[in-house]
C-alpha cells in the first residue's frame, strides 16, 4: 500500500471508530475527515466543490425543505383516529399500513411523530403494543420509493457522483413492497413479544417528579409520616437524595432534613397537590410559577442544546418552558434534572408559558408529541394545493416528465408565494448537517477511489472469497451496512459502505445495481437499536422501551427482512445486468 493510502484507511478507520464510541456530531466527524483529505491534497478544491452541489444531495435537501410544508397537513391527524378501532391486531394491521404507505412518500420522522401522539392520546390500548411496530412499519415503508428515506437519496446521490443515470422513482418498489409486507406480518406474529406497558391514559403518568426541601422549611427536622408524606393520594415518596446519598425505599420514620431532594412517582396531572405544600419546591418551578400547561417533547438528533445541562443551556429562558420529568432509554430520569446531559431521543415533560408556542426554535429541537400546539395548520384551500402540487411531483418524477428536482423546487417556490412556509423558516430548518454529513462523505469517497485504496482493497476482498463468486461479495455488503446502521445512523452507514459496494462490483464485473441495492436496503433495516434510526429514538422513551425491547421484537424482523431482501436482489437486478 502506498503512502496515500494508508492514509485514507487511517481517516475511514477513525471515522468509524468515532461514530460508534464518541459522542461527537456524525457531522462534525465526516467534515474533519474530508477537511483532511483537503489540506493534504488527496481531494483538490474544485472537486471538493463539486461534491456540495451534487445533484442528487440538493435534491435530498429539497425534499426536506418541501416537508416542512407537508407536515402543517392535517391528512395525517385526519386519519389517525380511525386506525385504532376494534380490536389490537386489527388496530396494529391498520395503523402499521397506513404509517409504512405515507412513509413511502412523506418524512417518515414526521410521520411518526403525528401518529405517536394518537397513540399516547387512545386509552383503549397499550401504547407499548403499538409505538415500536409503528417505527418499524414507517422504516419498511421507507424502502417502497426513492424518496421514502433519506437513506435512498444518498444512494442516489453516490450513484450520480459516478456519472451513472439517477435511480428511478420506483426502483425500490418491487423489493420494496415484499419486505415490507413480510415485515407487517412478521410484526403482527410478534408483538406478543413487547411489553404489556400500561393502558395509554396519558403520557404523563409514568413520570418522577422531584422537589427540594427549601432552607428553613416546615418539613425539616420531622419524619415522613409526621409531615404527612404518605397520604398524598395521587403520588407516592419513592426516595431521597441527601447529596451523593439516596435513601431507597422511604420509610415513614425517616427524618426529612433541608436540602433534601424528594422523588415522587405518581400522577403529574395533579401537580397542584405538590406546590401546596409548604417548604417544598418543584425543580421545574423554581424560577417562577409556570402554568401548568403540560406538554410532552422528544430532543431531535439536531437539537443545539444535545450535550447541555438543562442549567448551562437556559432551558427556561430559550423556550419559555420548565423540564417537570424526564425519561431516557425507557427509564425515568430523576436527581439533580438542571445537571443531566441532554440527549438525542430524551423524552421531556413541560411546564409551559405562554410564549412557549411562539418560539421559533421549537420545532428544531423538539418533536411535540403531546400538549401545546407549536404549529400552524393549513388551511382547507392550502391542504388541497399543498396536496395536488406534491402529488404532481411525484408523479411527474415517476413517470419521467421532469426530473425530481426540478419539480421540488417549483412546489418549494409555490408554497413560498402561498405563505405555507416562510423563507425565515426554510433558513431555520435547514438540513446543515445532514448537507455536511453527505457532502463530506463524497469528498472521502472521492479519496477512497483516488488514492487507489477502493479498487486494492476491492481485489484483496474477491480474492479472499474466490470461488464463491460475487452472491458472497453482495451478502457481505448487505450484513456490513446492517451492522453499521445499528451502531451509527442509517446515513453515515450508507455513506461508509458505498464506495466500497462499487469498487467489489467492478472488481466482479458485475453490475453496480444490486450492490447497490444491498447498501440501500441494508442501511435501512434499523431494528435491533433505539440508535441507528431517528423513529425509533421517538417511540422508545414514550413507549417505556429498553435495548432489550428493541433486541426481542427486532430479531424475527431483522432475520425476515434480510433473507427476502438477499432472495429478491438478485433477481429483480441480475448480476450480470
Amino acid at each position: 500500500m502506498t503512502l496515500s493510502q494508508f492514509f485514507v484507511a487511517g481517516i475511514f478507520v477513525l471515522v468509524i471508530v468515532s461514530l460508534i464510541l464518541t459522542r461527537y456530531r456524525p457531522s462534525l466527524i465526516f467534515a474533519s475527515a474530508a477537511g483532511a483529505c483537503f489540506l493534504t491534497g488527496l481531494v483538490p478544491a474544485e472537486i471538493v466543490l463539486q461534491k456540495a452541489v451534487n445533484p442528487g444531495l440538493v435534491t435530498l435537501v429539497a425534499l426536506i425543505l418541501v416537508s416542512l410544508g407537508l407536515e402543517k397537513a392535517r391528512w395525517l391527524r385526519a386519519i389517525s383516529e380511525g386506525l385504532m378501532q376494534g380490536s389490537l391486531k386489527v388496530s396494529l394491521l391498520r395503523l402499521s399500513a397506513a404509517t409504512a404507505l405515507s412513509s413511502a412518500f412523506l418524512n417518515n420522522t414526521a410521520v411518526v411523530a403525528a401518529l405517536a401522539s394518537s397513540v399516547k392520546g387512545q386509552r383503549r390500548l397499550p401504547a407499548a403494543k403499538l409505538l415500536l411496530p409503528l417505527s418499524y412499519a414507517a422504516i419498511l415503508g421507507g424502502t417502497l420509493t426513492l424518496i421514502g428515506t433519506s437513506t435512498n437519496l444518498i444512494v442516489n446521490s453516490f450513484v450520480l457522483d459516478r456519472g451513472a443515470p439517477s435511480l428511478e422513482f420506483f426502483a425500490f418498489m418491487p423489493i420494496g413492497l415484499a419486505a415490507t409486507l413480510v415485515g407487517l406480518i412478521v410484526l403482527l406474529l410478534c408483538n406478543r413479544l413487547l411489553p404489556e406497558g400500561r393502558i395509554a391514559e396519558e403520557p404523563v403518568d409514568e413520570y418522577l417528579l422531584e422537589a427540594e426541601v427549601v432552607r428553613n422549611s416546615p418539613l425539616g427536622g420531622k419524619s415522613v409520616e409526621q409531615n404527612n408524606l404518605r397520604r398524598l393520594e395521587t403520588f407516592y415518596l419513592i426516595e431521597i437524595v441527601r447529596g451523593n446519598q439516596v435513601i431507597s425505599p422511604v420509610g415513614p420514620s425517616e427524618v426529612i432534613r433541608c436540602g433534601d431532594k424528594l422523588i415522587f412517582t405518581g400522577d403529574v396531572r395533579d401537580l397542584g397537590r405538590l406546590q401546596d405544600i409548604e417548604g417544598l419546591r418543584l425543580f421545574a418551578l423554581a424560577d417562577e410559577k409556570l402554568d401548568l400547561n403540560l406538554t410532552e417533547v422528544v430532543v431531535t438528533p439536531s437539537s443545539s442544546i444535545l450535550g447541555q445541562s438543562l442549567k448551562s443551556c437556559n432551558f427556561r429562558t430559550r423556550f419559555d418552558a420548565a423540564v417537570v420529568a424526564m425519561r431516557r432509554g425507557g427509564d425515568r430520569l430523576s436527581g439533580k434534572l438542571g445537571e443531566i446531559e441532554l440527549r438525542a431521543g430524551d423524552a421531556l415533560l413541560l411546564a409551559v408559558g405562554p410564549d412557549f408556542r411562539h418560539h421559533l426554535n421549537i420545532d428544531k429541537n423538539f418533536y411535540v408529541i403531546s400538549g401545546t400546539e407549536v404549529r400552524r395548520d393549513l388551511s382547507k384551500r392550502d391542504n388541497w394545493i399543498l396536496g395536488l402540487g406534491f402529488a404532481t411531483v411525484v408523479v411527474g418524477a415517476a413517470l419521467g416528465y421532469f426530473s425530481l428536482l426540478k419539480g421540488l423546487v417549483v412546489l418549494l417556490g409555490g408554497m413560498i408565494a402561498l405563505g405555507i412556509v416562510s423563507t425565515t423558516e426554510l433558513q431555520r430548518r435547514f438540513p446543515f448537517q445532514i448537507w455536511l454529513i453527505i457532502a463530506s462523505a463524497l469528498v472521502l469517497a472521492e479519496a477512497f477511489a483516488g488514492s487507489g485504496l477502493a479498487d486494492a482493497l476491492a481485489e484483496g476482498l474477491r480474492s479472499l472469497i474466490n470461488g464463491w463468486g460475487p452472491i458472497t461479495g453482495l451478502v457481505g455488503i448487505f450484513l456490513l451496512a446492517l451492522l453499521l446502521t445499528e451502531l451509527m445512523t442509517n446515513n453515515a452507514a450508507a455513506a461508509l459502505t458505498f464506495p466500497l459496494a462499487w469498487s467489489l462490483a467492478e472488481s466482479f464485473g458485475v453490475s453496480w445495481m444490486p450492490f447497490v441495492m444491498a447498501v440501500a436496503y441494508g442501511a435501512s433495516a434499523s431494528f435491533l437499536t433505539p440508535f441507528g434510526y431517528q423513529t425509533n429514538l421517538i417511540v422508545q422513551n414514550l413507549g417505556g422501551y429498553h435495548l432489550r425491547d428493541f433486541l426481542r421484537a427486532g430479531l424475527p424482523l431483522t432475520i425476515a427482512y434480510s433473507i427476502t431482501v438477499l432472495i429478491l436482489i438478485p433477481i429483480v437486478f441480475p448480476l450480470e445486468g
